[in-house]
């Protein structure tokens, strides 16, 4: 430091000296150097905008070439402003983007706009969790998406933004009802536990528990529980990485077995305060209806099946074909109950800003949905999230604070219409009388509406808060510190008053019921570290080391009312004539420890990343509480050596590998102690206690060993960049019941059991630059990605109470079925094979054909088009997949139940060869049953592989000439627009039975910056 110091006094020396020279001995060129330093002293203002040719670039770089003290950086709207010389050279330089080095010549505004450079996308940095990365050296396997491929999306939920854009995860919609869940699995099942694959989400370095929440009889119209991730406003995110391989997951230690995907939130930027402000409305329906049968069809499948059975006289009850109902009535009942329009209205706003040291932003959002079934239901929604980022003049001390606050008001009809607007006979009366009443039509029809009486309810409240400290010992030494808390509180219902039933039935209140669910959920997670970073020659190192120490405190109470004095008190659970507590639990999670990291770069072309964690969890036993989780991971850019330099072609060159293990807890708390739990017996007039669970000390981890291979290229100066990779998990030490002998009074013990469960895939990306020019861009985007599931090995498994769910050899999402064998072209009957030959077909000796229901291949192909001040973006979204054949599980042809127009072509006569079978009145046992057994058997599973233009946006940013100082673009966008499918059913993304589909939705809005 001193002899830089004294080099810089000595130039200050001699500086003048020889400028003295030039005046003594050079007349004519001191006044010439003379008359060059008064023009350089009249410094004028120079200012402009950046932009990439449609949105503002902010945070560029704008200095004067060779005079490196003077800097600037454009702000939020991509302006900014500095002082300079006439002659002056200004230099525009941002990551990404390609430099511009443009003269001055004396003017006063320089509107610039930047080209991407697709090499230097490689620098950029991607979030590792406790560590960033440059794209380039990272060893891991990293996904990523941004807020410029989140903005683009008309959706309430952060998982959805991620469908059909990263390779390796599979992301389903589980519902078409607002607030309602999605299953993510990133490189597939890895647990014979369905609540053991849930990935480890972090919030802004705030891990978020991924239980779900509630209760499925609380919340029973949605198809699973609510999903946690619902409270996060996806406009919020600036970016979404999901960590996959060992390399990337072991630094989580137990909580990475299933991969992590880490939110991070948009933080203020240093500049002119900006505000900011979206408005957006739109409207969602059902974008396919299932083909009914109509009234002709169906009156006439009616009459046949009564024939069929020998039956002249048609029962009382044959409503629609005795007489009873208009047979002229035809009504589309799935038109009726699911064909309204939801309303939806999104408004978003925030402030941001800041100077040199201190950056803060404010955004809220409000949004709010309707449903497509009648009647008055809404989802609400409101997000308050605040950052404040500080740092002392030197940059050595900063702070960083991140909080959001998220309320959800849910509230549905306690049941859906969608397997009513099925089942309904097309002749079915209408839905209200002539008074405007429910038509009960004198007690013949059970009017669907009567669910609407009934509400499904909740409401949420969710606080996520960090507050990051780091202080800069020396140059390359860094210590800092996380405190993070979290702060759940949900509360639903679930009514179905006496108003639900006819009112000849003669019921009131007294039959009225409630169910409730309370949830609370607090965490809070302290993590301290060490960065070094030391730089030895050619070799240059990063050195991590830190601690976990979190608590998290759960309480659940699931609770039953039945029997009110009046329906305006079915909400007070005080008011019930009996109360009944179906659930509670309080528990307390712990979880400590150490973890490392240790990054070698050798002349940036061979790097090694050593991971380790030393984990402990009190879901476990005192003799495996602890256990040891690490990853190797290691990259060679072959690119950058020498025998490779100056080519055209290949620009990037990577070739990576890891292996490790990761573990994973996701048990619950308390499974390995003995536990007791209320009966429903007194003794001596006190409630008394059963056991429920038998103690196990060698309780332990379920441990996930990962092996990958990729390879990473890039060619044309990155505009064609390829990628591929093969993995390899074995998740064994399974943590199951293991099946005991009757003669110890419980059927299981918690244990680990040695069944290893394997998942080996292909995952391919491909992004190219189309066309790259002043006015149009055409880029895109495609992943594919192939996984096999397969369960190595399970002991005893026929003994166990998994016997007829898996079977060793094939995946774990498997369904076992009859085989189906035809039509008996006598009578018309469906067959199936008898494996076992003793001319009874049961389900424990004759369902051995294995279907699987896993994706064969799922991926994506995303484009992003640009012309001046145009913008179109579009996704498609592909599935290769079997699952069940709805339209063949919805009753048997010839009852009274409608049905799918599939079952039109059906046996008659002797000798037939028909794809359905004969039809019934419900007479015919045998042909009941082998309806039944048909849609338990291969014939009820289908082909459900799709293709879906699942997001569409086009914006339109006005000239600024337009509106002064203001920022505005125009937006459409649309979501699950065409689906392309041999599927029958209303959507083959998510095929349950009587669950609305997910919806088309359109909305349209603009954006302000200013």
């Amino acid at each position: 430091m001193k002899k830089n110091s004294l080099n810089k006094g000595l130039g200050a020396l001699w500086y003048p000296l020889i400028f003295s020279f030039y005046l003594c001995f050079t007349p004519a060129l001191a006044n010439n150097r003379l008359r060059q330093n008064q023009s350089l002293q009249q410094q004028n203002q120079i200012s402009g905008t950046i932009t990439d040719g449609i949105n503002p670039l902010p945070g560029v770089t704008i200095s004067i070439k060779g005079k490196a003290t003077t800097v600037t950086i454009s702000d939020v709207d991509g302006k900014y402003t500095l002082k300079a010389s006439p002659n002056d050279i200004l230099v525009f330089t941002f990551i990404g983007f390609k430099t511009v080095t443009i003269p001055i010549n004396a003017r006063s505004v320089l509107d610039i706009k930047m080209q991407e450079d697709a090499t230097q996308l490689q620098e950029v940095r991607v979030n590792a969790g406790y560590y960033s990365v440059k794209e380039s050296e990272r060893t891991g396997s990293i996904a990523r998406i941004t807020s410029k491929d989140i903005e683009t999306q008309p959706v309430t939920n952060v998982l959805a933004t991620m469908q059909g854009r990263m390779a390796g995860v599979n992301i389903t919609q589980q519902t078409g009802t607002a607030g309602g869940g999605f299953n993510i699995q990133i490189r597939g099942q890895n647990s014979v536990r369905r609540g053991g694959n849930s990935p480890l989400y972090i919030i802004d370095g705030v891990p978020y528990s991924s239980e779900e929440i509630g209760s499925g009889m609380s919340m029973s119209v949605m198809s699973m529980n609510t999903n946690p991730l619902n409270n996060i406003n996806p406009t919020d995110i600036e970016s979404l990485e999901v960590l996959k391989d060992a390399d990337a997951t072991a630094i989580y230690g137990s909580r990475g077995a299933n991969g992590v995907v880490l939110i991070t939130t948009k933080k203020g930027k240093k500049g002119k305060t900006r505000f900011s402000a979206s408005v957006a409305q739109g409207a969602g329906s059902v974008p396919h209806f299932m083909k009914m049968m109509n009234t002709e069809q169906y009156l006439a499948m009616r009459a046949e099946a009564f024939a069929n059975d020998g039956i002249t006289t048609y029962p009382v009850s044959a409503y629609d074909i005795n007489g009873t109902w208009d047979q002229s009535r035809s009504t589309n009942w799935q038109k009726e109950l699911l064909g309204g329009t939801s309303k939806i209205t999104n408004i978003n706003g925030s402030i941001s800003g800041g100077s040199e040291q201190t950056q803060f932003m404010v955004s809220g959002t409000y949004g709010k949905e309707t449903t497509v079934l009648p009647g008055d239901f809404g989802y609400n929604r409101v997000n308050v999230r605040t950052s404040i980022n500080h740092a002392s003049t030197d940059q050595r001390f900063k702070i960083a604070f991140t909080g959001g606050y998220g309320i959800q008001d849910n509230n549905q009809p306690s049941t859906d219409l969608t397997i009513d607007a099925w089942r309904l006979a097309p002749n079915a009366p209408t839905l209200y009388d002539a008074d405007g009443n429910l038509n009960w039509e004198n007690n013949t029809f059970e009017n669907p509406l009567r669910y609407l009486k009934g509400l499904s309810k909740s409401k949420t409240y969710d606080l996520v808060a960090n507050t990051m400290l780091s202080y800069d010992i020396l140059e390359n030494l860094k210590i800092k510190s996380s405190f993070g808390y979290t702060d759940l509180n949900h509360h639903e219902s679930s009514t179905f008053p006496s108003t639900m039933y006819s009112p000849a039935e003669g019921v009131g209140s007294e039959v009225s019921s409630i169910y409730y669910t309370d949830t609370a959920r607090k965490s809070w997670i302290v993590e301290p570290q060490i960065n070094w970073a030391p730089v030895l020659g050619s070799l240059k190192t990063d050195v991590l080391i830190g601690s976990t120490f979190q608590s998290q405190n759960n309480e659940s109470l699931f609770m039953n009312g039945y029997g009110f004095s009046s329906n305006d008190m079915i909400n007070n659970p005080a008011a019930a004539t009996s109360l009944s507590i179906l659930g509670f639990d309080e528990s307390i999670y712990k979880y400590q420890s150490v973890f490392g990291r240790a990054n070698f770069n050798w002349k940036e072309r061979y790097i090694l990343n050593l991971t380790g964690r030393r984990d402990g969890s009190s879901r476990f036993g005192p003799s495996n509480r602890f256990a040891w989780f690490g990853a190797l991971g290691a990259a060679w850019l072959f690119s950058r050596e020498k025998l490779l330099h100056g080519n055209n072609v290949l620009s990037f060159g990577k070739l990576r590998a890891s292996y490790g293990t990761t573990g994973n807890d996701q048990i619950g708390n308390y499974k390995f102690l003995n536990t007791y739990t209320p009966s429903s017996t007194t003794y001596d007039g006190l409630i008394a206690l059963q056991p429920s669970r038998l103690y196990n000390a060698s309780f332990g981890w379920e441990t996930n060993k990962k092996m990958e291979v990729a390879l990473e290229t890039g060619f044309l100066k990155d505009r064609i960049f390829f990628t591929a990779a093969w993995y390899r998990n074995r998740s064994s030490d399974q943590l199951v019941g293991v099946p005991l002998p009757g003669t110890a009074g419980f059927t299981e013990i918690q244990s680990n059991l040695n069944a290893v469960v394997q998942n080996r895939g292909v995952e391919l990306t491909l992004n190219t630059v189309n066309i790259k020019g002043n006015d149009f861009n055409w880029s895109s985007m495609i992943n594919f990605s192939t996984s096999k599931n397969k369960l190595l090995s399970f002991p005893n498994l026929e003994s166990s109470t998994y016997r007829n769910s898996y079977v060793i050899g094939q995946p774990l999402n498997i369904v076992k079925t009859y085989h189906y064998t035809g039509i008996d072209p006598e009578t018309g009957i469906y067959t199936f094979e008898d494996v076992n030959g003793d001319g009874v077909l049961t389900a424990a000796d004759d369902k051995q054909t294995v279907k699987n229901l896993n994706p064969l291949f799922f991926g994506g192909v995303q484009n992003q088009l640009r012309y001046k001040n145009w913008q179109l973006d579009f996704l498609f979204q592909f599935v290769k997949q079997e699952n069940y054949d709805i339209p063949k599980t919805l009753g048997v042809p010839g009852m009274m139940t409608n049905l799918s127009t599939e079952v039109i072509e059906h046996w008659q006569t002797p000798g037939d060869i028909e794809p359905s079978q004969v039809y019934t009145s419900g007479a015919n046992g045998a042909a009941v049953n082998a309806r039944y057994q048909y849609t338990a058997s291969d014939a009820g599973i289908t082909d459900t592989s799709f293709i879906k233009l699942k997001n569409v946006s086009i914006n339109y940013k006005f000239p600024e000439r337009w509106l002064k100082n203001v920022n505005c673009t125009a937006t459409l966008e649309g979501q699950n627009l065409l689906t392309i499918t041999p599927f029958k059913g209303s959507d083959p993304e998510f095929v349950g039975v009587g669950f609305l589909p997910p919806l088309r939705i359109i909305t349209a809005g603009l954006q302000f910056n200013f």
